[in-house]
């Protein structure tokens, strides 16, 4: 390859990047979303979860359609399309505020979702194939670290725009004087910063857009129906096993503020849950856990590492729902760190046990993080149930679980998958 396609190639790895972190800054914004919309609606913790069930149900529904869309539009304009769904998105939530209907909001966030969709389809196998095959996983592992990067970023801002508190009171309700049009006005903010921002993105990738399908290899579109992997046992665990994660991961998260708001837990205002312990201590965590994760795993077996990991969330979900005040608080925070491996160990393993095509095993774990719709709308009633919001650790606690069996399973021995290599993952 030339000096000028090797530059073609580094430039248009660094402007997908960018993707990464559009995409995990805008799905942080479900936390204190989910924190300003319970109060300005008086919504219970089952109600609230409706957003995230709203948003990662798009994952399954959209996955094989946004596959058919790469095939037929390309990478480029795949990507360009989807920034302009997601743009829509913003101004449907507009309209949800005009109109100060809850059931509209989610029917933005499922919209917001499918574009989301339609980029990760369209950017893992992108990035993967910008290169040579050898330094596949470095370059997923650096645009992660980047989605990781968008995630605290997004937390932080979205909570100091979304719950000010001169809107919102100590008990996360709307504040006395306040009015529900101007709460949402709040939201409506947030919203108009993230679509000028997917815009402006969308116009750079425009201008990228030759670059970016010279960069694209063959392999990059390759495809395969999730259906093939149904007869292999381990990719049917695996995606149980990302079932479970990203359930467990999204449930937490959407939780975190208003729990830490508790007066029996910490008693921190909405904004400085979200601002502060939220983005420095659960996402913050995450962020340092795969940097130190990566170093880790050029010397520990994923399979070893994904059940320490495995085992100390068990614990610390198990200690949130059993004990209360800052040892509850800074126990679900610190789930974040042994989050940060989970993602990708999984699917690691998942391809490495498989003996079904790579292509079809990875569209059925992409299905499979619609387990981010399910858990936390369950965990929701849990804890209105019950009546106690730290219970919706419970459910958590067992799918970590759960994955601490898929990870002791995947220490037994080695199993090279079929072609002996490794193929690359999705993002999370």
């Amino acid at each position: 390859m030339t000096g000028k396609a090797n530059g073609g190639t580094r430039a248009a790895f660094v402007v997908v990047t960018c993707l990464y972190f559009m995409w995990g800054f805008i799905t942080s914004n479900n936390d204190p979303l989910i924190a300003a919309l319970r109060g300005i609606y008086t919504l219970n913790v089952a109600e609230g979860m409706l957003t995230q069930f709203a948003f990662f149900l798009a994952y399954f529904v959209m996955s094989l359609p946004a596959a058919g869309l790469l095939a037929r539009l390309g990478h480029a304009r795949t990507i360009i399309a989807a920034l302009l769904v997601m743009v829509g998105a913003c101004l449907l939530v507009l309209v949800a505020s005009r109109f100060e209907t809850y059931a509209m909001v989610l029917v933005a966030l499922f919209v917001m979702a499918s574009g989301i969709t339609a980029l990760q389809v369209a950017a893992n196998p992108l990035v993967a194939s910008m290169g040579a095959a050898e330094t596949s996983h470095f370059r997923l592992t650096f645009a992660q670290a980047f989605n990781s990067l968008g995630v605290v970023l997004g937390t932080a801002i979205g909570s100091r725009i979304m719950l000010s508190e001169d809107v919102f009171a100590p008990g996360g309700h709307v504040a006395e004087g306040v009015s529900r049009a101007t709460a949402l006005g709040v939201v409506d903010h947030a919203f108009v910063l993230i679509a000028v921002a997917i815009a402006a993105l969308a116009v750079l990738i425009f201008a990228f857009r030759r670059r970016i399908e010279d960069a694209a290899t063959d392999s990059a579109v390759e495809s395969g129906s999730p259906l093939q992997a149904l007869r292999s046992g381990w990719a049917l665990f695996g995606a149980l096993a990302i079932f479970l994660y990203v359930g467990a991961e999204v449930t937490i998260g959407s939780v975190m503020i208003n729990f830490l708001n508790r007066p029996d837990v910490l008693g921190v205002s909405l904004r400085e849950a979200g601002e502060f312990y939220l983005t420095w201590f659960y996402w913050g965590g995450a962020l340092a856990g795969r940097f130190i994760g990566s170093a880790l795993l050029t010397r520990i077996r994923a399979s070893y590492l994904l059940t320490i990991a495995a085992l100390a969330a068990t614990g610390l979900t198990a200690a949130a729902f059993l004990l209360s005040g800052p040892a509850a608080a800074y126990a679900a925070l610190g789930v974040g760190l042994f989050n940060s491996i989970m993602f990708p160990t999984i699917f690691t393993i998942t391809f490495e046990r498989s003996k079904a095509s790579h292509a079809s095993v990875s569209g059925l774990l992409c299905m499979a993080i619609v387990g981010g719709a399910l858990l936390p709308w369950m965990s929701g009633h849990v804890a209105d149930a019950t009546g106690n919001i730290g219970a919706t650790f419970l459910l958590p606690a067992i799918a970590y679980a759960g994955i601490l069996l898929f990870a002791a399973s995947g220490a037994r021995g080695r199993a090279p998958s079929r072609d002996g290599m490794v193929a690359p993952v999705a993002m999370h």
